[in-house]
């Protein structure tokens, strides 16, 4: 049975779930990490594979799009040697008005071993881990508003690949955090894991002012925000969760806070700059940081699939 409590871990303190970063102790983010590092070297392999999943059959139910996210989950799962479906919501039962919790209890009984869950929803990958068989472990790949944990502990893995550790690190997160699950996850993640200075920079309508009470700096002033920041995680206009005009315009929300190589300058020589995707260029950051030397872009995505088998490994080997 479900602790209401730590809805992720069982009686022993061991991840069988990933629901959320929120509430998950420093030892078990460590674990997830710790493990992502072994795993990096077989994306490095002729054969890249190993046989931990072998025999588990891992169902990706995206009820919202994400290439990137999906795919890279499609890919650590292969990898791990699962046999991997992909539901086609669009054309699923769910689309024909069948309820949440009726289509997995139906997918549970053809076998699943592991429910990869995104939904426009918050909530609702808890509600699944809450209602399936004992034995599917569950995991959240973006709920609402609420959380994107892969994407967080991929952020970390990048951030601690870098840097080295976390104690001595400034990070500001710029740009839309009041739509951003993404941001919700980092911040979790990097309070957890002992930062320094976690920095939420950004226009008033766009920064939660609730984040104070977590230990976050707020900063409305793009130059206080930056100023000797160790790492910087920009972040995308969410036009389509903002409901009526949060924004003049994606003109001068750039012009304040978009991350010019100007602004750039102002955060330490040695600063990463992260972003989790997909890019508007030249409206949360320009091309020249995107693609600059400080940009670590495109290995975090490299990270995210080392992370996700990381993940599923650990979970898989936990019993309820």
């Amino acid at each position: 049975m479900l602790s209401r409590r730590h809805p992720q871990l069982n009686r022993h303190g061991e991840l069988v779930h990933l629901l959320g970063i929120e509430g998950l102790p420093r030892a078990v983010l460590t674990q997830i990490l710790d493990t992502a590092s072994t795993f990096l070297s077989v994306n490095e392999r002729d054969v890249k594979k190993v046989p931990l999943l072998r025999g588990k059959s891992v169902f990706n139910l995206f009820f919202e799009n994400s290439t990137r996210t999906r795919t890279t989950f499609e890919i650590a799962a292969k990898r791990l040697s699962a046999d991997v479906l992909n539901l086609d919501i669009a054309r699923s039962s769910t689309a024909k008005g069948e309820s949440l919790l009726d289509t997995i209890a139906n997918l549970s009984a053809m076998h699943a071993d592991m429910f990869v869950v995104r939904h426009a929803e918050s909530g609702a990958p808890f509600l699944i881990a809450q209602h399936c068989a004992p034995h599917v472990h569950v995991i959240n790949a973006g709920d609402g508003r609420h959380a994107h944990p892969t994407q967080g502990l991929l952020d970390m893995y990048t951030i601690r690949h870098y840097k080295g550790g976390f104690s001595n690190l400034t990070v500001a997160i710029v740009g839309d955090i009041v739509h951003s699950r993404v941001a919700r996850s980092d911040i979790h993640a990097l309070t957890t894991l002992g930062a320094a200075e976690v920095r939420a920079v950004g226009p008033k309508t766009l920064v939660p002012a609730d984040l104070r009470e977590m230990g976050v700096r707020v900063c409305h002033d793009m130059a206080e925000g930056m100023r000797d920041a160790d790492v910087i995680i920009t972040l995308r206009l969410q036009n389509e969760r903002m409901s009526g005009a949060m924004l003049p315009s994606a003109a001068e929300f750039a012009m304040n806070y978009g991350l010019t190589p100007e602004k750039l300058a102002l955060a330490k020589p040695d600063a990463i700059v992260m972003h989790p995707g997909p890019i508007n260029r030249g409206v949360e950051i320009d091309s020249r940081v995107a693609d600059g030397t400080q940009s670590v872009i495109l290995p975090q995505v490299t990270f995210g699939i080392a992370v996700r088998m990381a993940v599923m490994s650990i979970i898989a080997g936990n019993e309820a």
